[in-house]
């Protein structure tokens, strides 16, 4: 299972947001680009990053420090917020990123969700949010009325390479993943599924990697790395 350790970018700093209230955040003294240095320090392939000054605006904030990050660190890098234009996925492809994660603007626009796909073969991976299993967009702010899981059904032939599927009551919380509710995203999608949202301990990896699940193909880990509960040695031990 790939470990997808987190950083989440807003004003230049690594913040992170409990259940995404932009009001309800904790700012961080490390930089992102000295962020990904430890993740890479210590062995990490995979990085989740989130641009939550593009997520804001609709617009690429902080391509200059993803650019830099791609650069200077060989890691696989998942990025999203406030992508919302084939333009905008192609400039992070051409900077190197791996997936470019798509969210509110897809979804609502499902002609560009295929499009982005059969454009971007491989590179598209989609956030799906959801909160008592309805899909939420917009900064978790507005309920679509939509099922998770229908909606999923809807697109799932259209080419996405990964989902990443959080449960928005979990996030930033530390109360551990909605494993159970990802195992069943996993069973409808065509492709792998990444698990996201409350991990709170080394024991958390543990649980999502003992459902041997071979649909789930990671698990990203954010608030409880910067506030200690989970040390980064202890968390590179667990990297297959």
């Amino acid at each position: 299972m790939k470990i997808f350790p987190a950083i989440d970018i807003k004003d230049k700093k690594c913040v992170r947001l409990i259940k995404g209230d932009f009001e309800n955040k904790t700012e961080y003294e490390t930089s992102p680009i000295d962020q990904a240095g430890k993740y890479k320090d210590h062995g990490f392939k995979n990085l989740h990053i989130v641009d939550l000054d593009g997520a804001l605006t609709g617009k690429m904030v902080n391509l200059d420090i993803i650019q830099e990050i791609v650069n200077k660190y060989d890691l696989k890098i998942e990025i999203g917020g406030g992508v919302r234009s084939l333009g905008s996925i192609k400039q992070y492809i051409d900077i190197g990123v791996e997936k470019v994660i798509l969210g509110s603007g897809a979804i609502k626009n499902k002609e560009l969700l295929k499009e982005a796909c059969n454009k971007f073969k491989n590179k598209i991976a989609l956030g799906l949010d959801a909160k008592d299993g309805n899909l939420f967009v917009s900064g978790w702010k507005e309920n679509l009325n939509i099922k998770t899981i229908d909606f999923l059904r809807e697109i799932n032939d259209f080419g996405v390479s990964r989902i990443i599927y959080t449960d928005i009551n979990r996030d930033g919380m530390k109360s551990g993943p909605n494993l159970s509710d990802t195992v069943i995203i996993s069973e409808i999608s065509s492709c792998p599924v990444v698990i996201s949202g409350g991990v709170s301990s080394i024991n958390d990896i543990k649980k999502a990697k003992e459902l041997n699940n071979k649909k789930i193909e990671g698990i990203i880990v954010g608030k409880a790395i910067y506030d200690g509960d989970i040390k980064l040695n202890e968390l590179a031990m667990e990297i297959d």
